[in-house]
């Protein structure tokens, strides 16, 4: 089997991956994501996170010759807009209140890249109704989550009490963890690093 780097810092989608039985190593990409973003333009969030993925992919790629590498990013669309992560607890708080009783759509793009060049790219979005919750259960999720929630770029974890935001999602979990495992593992087949 052939080497697989995992570019990304992202504990989420190591679990995901070693949930799977892939066996990888973590090489932190190290990319400008703000510069990425304003460089790629901010309509199309579905995109974007495809090139936020390659953009990471192809770093650690070039430093790591023969290795299969994969990267991986989520984006929200909220109203037509990019959401990006909360700053501060504060802020994912308006954020939440915001979102509470809507929809909105996370993007999660990932690209295989090998010797600096990207062989393969996809993205999956899944559709996620928030609930008309109080704002005493938003104080007490808070409360409970801590700063981690910073980390997720809707201020909330599914596979925690993050899950009680939510009436529905329409769409799969490994997306809104942030990869779209599936097309991954089915790509990383074809490409020899799994067992087909």
């Amino acid at each position: 089997m052939s080497e697989l780097i995992l570019a990304s810092r992202s504990a989420a989608r190591r679990a995901m991956l070693t949930g799977a039985g892939v066996r990888f190593n973590v090489v932190d990409a190290g990319v400008d994501e703000p510069a990425i973003k304003a460089a790629f333009g901010y309509d199309d969030p579905a995109a974007l996170a495809v090139e936020l993925a390659k953009a990471k992919a192809l770093a650690v790629s070039r430093q790591e010759p023969g290795a299969w590498v994969l990267g991986s990013d989520q984006t929200l669309a909220f109203e037509g807009a990019l959401v990006s992560k909360a700053p501060t607890l504060a802020a994912a708080r308006d954020r939440l209140r915001t979102m509470r009783g809507r929809i909105h759509h996370l993007h999660s793009g990932a690209a295989l890249a090998r010797d600096g060049a990207v062989a393969w790219s996809g993205v999956d979005t899944a559709q996620m109704a928030m609930r008309e919750f109080s704002d005493a259960f938003l104080d007490a999720y808070l409360d409970a989550e801590g700063e981690p929630v910073l980390a997720a770029v809707g201020a909330y974890r599914l596979e925690g009490m993050g899950s009680q935001l939510f009436d529905r999602v329409d769409g799969d979990y490994f997306t809104v963890l942030g990869m779209p495992l599936w097309a991954v593992l089915t790509e990383l087949r074809r490409a020899g690093v799994i067992a087909a």
